[in-house]
């Protein structure tokens, strides 16, 4: 009987990672932005806006009821869906310029996972204690203690996504009035279930699943290769400069020649991610006993230790690094005080690699980002943002549409006038309340609005008015005589003197 051949589980359990704090430029860099991001996403909706005594006074909302979407002083009508087609058109060309000049920049900055994980981190960092603390804890059994800092952490994290989901239902009605309704139980339904299902994401990606929603859920990592190239500017590890190593390399090569069997194996996602090594990467290094080390790397693993993926940047290239540079920061700051130069780790150009390593100044920072690649990019984010502020301002604060009745055509009145009905439909997007006045290019003609002796319309602040409106020829005129001709109908607001026009038509009696 043949025994059955044990396959490898393709399952691995998640090995929580412990960053290790750390002080530098790119981490600053990172404080500056997490305040400013943070402080745009639980601030903005509680910013006013004066529109006038008829419109609402929140300056960014999302009025799903009226179909409106209110930024300061624009307004987007649904008819306008366009200019938010161009911004994110825009949002995606931004992300395709900053990804070929600077590498996963956004994920490793300004990613709203990157944000709130930011945060979590430090809660709970100051909670538990730095890495060999939070170590320690989490090795630890289950005691009175570990109950406690563990509850904690858990009750700020859940704070902190509360205010994550109230802050984004804010965006969508009147924040001050939704915070009275949520406090007394009368918020609608779906204000409670969003709260909710937001507060738990948040709770469960930031705190949980961290490095699992860069890798596993979030397609960008997979699309960033159709981005990057060899002058894209990313961090890496100058391992022609640290190599080989100050110290452990006998524990190296035991370690190389692990990766060796774990890459024949095939390739692997989280912290043993694909690797693509740098230009002169050593491969299955063999190190004497008593071989002296020249390499300026000290393999002190500061690296490691503060990258929130978990990764070693010195394996090279991979899937899991979002490129926050904090591994810079470590890394100088090791350089420092063991008198080396800075830069062992920092954001190079792969095409520079070999120069460098053959002891060649690199390229300068703006041959790579100035490349005629990020330009096109550039371009086109630049003429989408000019022709949509171009379309902006030059938009009319009053349109209108007119729809001929045709079943019937035309009528014809006791005293012969031809008369023709038309659906006419005016949006009125100033702030306050206009009466409108109908005339038509054509002498001779009368126009009445049905249900008024007038040809006036009225129209509310911010809104569309529809009336059914009639157009008579009198017996004998040349227009009740043709079968079609052509008709400009005219809308002016009597008070702010806007105006709108649409060509139409009129229906006579022909050859009847």
């Amino acid at each position: 009987m043949t025994t059955p051949t044990p396959t490898a589980s393709l399952y691995a359990p998640r090995l929580p990672i412990f960053p290790r704090r750390v002080s530098g430029f790119y981490r600053r860099l990172k404080w500056t932005l997490l305040v400013v991001t943070l402080g745009i996403y639980y601030i903005t909706p509680w910013l006013r806006w004066d529109r006038g005594p008829e419109m609402p006074d929140q300056a960014v909302l999302i009025d799903m009821a009226n179909r409106r979407f209110y930024f300061f002083m624009i307004e987007i009508w649904p008819h306008e869906f366009y200019f938010v087609a161009g911004m994110l058109v825009m949002a995606g060309l931004a992300l395709f310029l900053f990804t070929a000049a600077l590498g996963r920049v956004w994920c490793g900055y300004a990613c709203p996972q990157t944000v709130w994980t930011d945060l979590f981190i430090l809660v709970e960092r100051w909670i538990e204690g730095d890495r060999n603390a939070r170590v320690r804890l989490h090795q630890a059994p289950w005691d009175l203690r570990k109950w406690r800092l563990r509850i904690t952490k858990w009750v700020v994290w859940l704070v902190i996504g509360l205010l994550t989901g109230g802050a984004w239902v804010f965006y969508f009605t009147d924040a001050p009035t939704l915070l009275v309704d949520l406090a007394n139980f009368s918020a609608p339904p779906i204000a409670y279930i969003t709260i909710a299902i937001l507060t738990a994401t948040t709770f469960v990606f930031g705190g949980f699943m961290r490095e699992q929603v860069c890798i596993y859920m979030c397609p960008w990592p997979r699309i960033q290769a159709a981005m990057m190239d060899e002058d894209t500017l990313t961090v890496a590890y100058r391992d022609w400069r640290g190599e080989p190593r100050g110290k452990g390399l006998r524990r190296r090569a035991a370690a190389e020649e692990a990766e060796a069997s774990i890459r024949a194996a095939g390739p692997q996602i989280g912290p043993r991610s694909p690797v693509i090594p740098m230009p002169g990467m050593p491969s299955g290094l063999r190190v004497p006993k008593n071989t002296v080390a020249k390499g300026d790397c000290i393999d002190c693993n500061a690296c490691v230790n503060v990258c929130p993926m978990g990764i070693d940047i010195r394996d090279g290239q991979q899937m899991a690094c979002i490129t926050c540079a904090l591994c810079i920061d470590a890394c100088d700051e090791v350089m420092e005080k063991t008198g080396q130069p800075r830069g062992l780790i920092d954001y190079i150009a792969l095409s520079d690699a070999p120069a460098e390593a053959a002891g060649q100044p690199p390229q300068s920072v703006w041959r790579h980002v100035l490349r005629a690649r990020n330009l096109i990019y550039a371009g086109l984010w630049s003429g989408i943002g000019i022709a949509l502020v171009f379309a902006l301002f030059l938009r009319p604060e009053v349109e209108m549409t007119v729809a001929p009745i045709r079943n019937p055509t035309h009528v014809v009145l006791a005293d012969g006038t031809i008369r023709n009905a038309y659906d006419v439909r005016v949006r009125n997007k100033q702030g306050t309340e206009q009466i409108f006045d109908l005339s038509l290019d054509k002498p001779g003609l009368i126009i009445t609005v049905e249900g008024s002796e007038t040809d006036k319309i009225t129209v509310p602040a911010d809104s569309q008015g529809q009336a059914r409106v009639y157009v008579d020829a009198p017996a004998g005129s040349p227009l009740a005589k043709s079968a079609r001709s052509d008709l400009r109908l005219w809308v002016t607001g009597l008070e702010s003197g806007e105006r709108a026009a649409v060509e139409t038509n009129f229906t006579g009696k022909g050859t009847e």
